[in-house]
C-alpha cells in the first residue's frame, strides 16, 4: 500500500515537460471554436417541409436556418403549438449561461499548468473537463426528455409522450428526425484526450530521465 502512495504521489508531482505543455495550449485554443460553431444540430422532415427544418444548437443560443420566407426556428415552435409542446426559448435553457462561462474557465485553467508546469494540476483540469462533458450531455438529454413529456393535454393533436433523439435518427409523428453533433462538440472532444497525450508525454519524459541519471 506505502508503494502505491508512493507512486501515486510521484506521478502527480511530475513536472510538465515543454512538449506537452504545448499540446495543452494547444488544447485550449481548440475551445476558441465552441464560440462561433453550433455543438449540435437537429433537422426535420416531413411530407409538409421535405427541404427540411433546421435547428442549430450553439453553447449560447438556438438558431433556425433562415431564409427570406422562413425562420425555421419559429416553424418548428409552431409544429410543437400542435402537439402541446413549450416552444424552443433560449431563456429556458440555463444551459446557454453557464457552458459559455465553464469553457472560459477551463481555457484559463489550461494556461495556467502551461504555466506551473504540475501534473497534478493537469489531472484536476482533465477531471474536472471530462465532468462538465458528461453532465453537459447528460443536461442535454434530460431537456429533450422534459419537452417530449410536458406535453399540454388540451392540444390540438394529440400524442404519446417521446423523447427526441440526441444522437442518430427517430420517427416521430410524421416526422423523421436527425440528431448529431457538430464542429464545436468535435473540438470540445479533442481537448481531454490532448490532456491525456501530454500526461503519457511528461511522464514517458520523466521515467526516461530518470533512468539516464541512474
Amino acid at each position: 500500500m506505502e508503494k502505491i502512495i508512493q507512486k501515486t504521489t510521484a506521478f502527480f508531482e511530475t513536472p510538465v515537460d515543454l512538449k506537452s505543455r504545448a499540446i495543452i495550449l494547444a488544447a485550449a485554443l481548440m475551445l476558441l471554436p465552441t464560440f462561433f460553431f453550433p455543438l449540435w444540430n437537429m433537422e426535420l422532415y416531413s411530407n409538409q417541409f421535405p427541404e427540411g427544418l433546421v435547428l442549430n444548437i450553439y453553447s449560447y443560443k438556438l438558431e433556425g436556418e433562415k431564409s427570406p420566407n422562413r425562420d425555421d426556428l419559429k416553424e418548428i415552435n409552431s409544429l410543437n403549438h400542435y402537439i402541446g409542446m413549450r416552444p424552443l426559448v433560449e431563456d429556458d435553457f440555463t444551459e446557454f449561461k453557464w457552458i459559455p462561462f465553464v469553457i472560459g474557465g477551463v481555457m484559463l485553467l489550461a494556461l495556467r499548468v502551461v504555466v506551473l508546469g504540475k501534473m497534478s494540476k493537469l489531472v484536476d483540469l482533465f477531471v474536472l473537463f471530462t465532468y462538465f462533458g458528461i453532465f453537459s450531455l447528460w443536461s442535454f438529454y434530460h431537456k429533450l426528455y422534459l419537452y417530449g413529456h410536458e406535453l399540454d393535454p388540451m392540444a390540438a393533436v394529440k400524442v404519446p409522450p417521446f423523447t427526441p433523439p440526441m444522437f442518430g435518427h427517430s420517427t416521430m409523428a410524421n416526422f423523421e428526425v436527425y440528431s448529431y453533433p457538430q464542429v464545436g462538440s468535435y473540438f470540445m472532444a479533442l481537448v481531454p484526450a490532448l490532456f491525456l497525450v501530454a500526461m503519457w508525454l511528461s511522464r514517458r519524459a520523466m521515467l526516461k530521465d530518470s533512468k539516464i541519471s541512474s
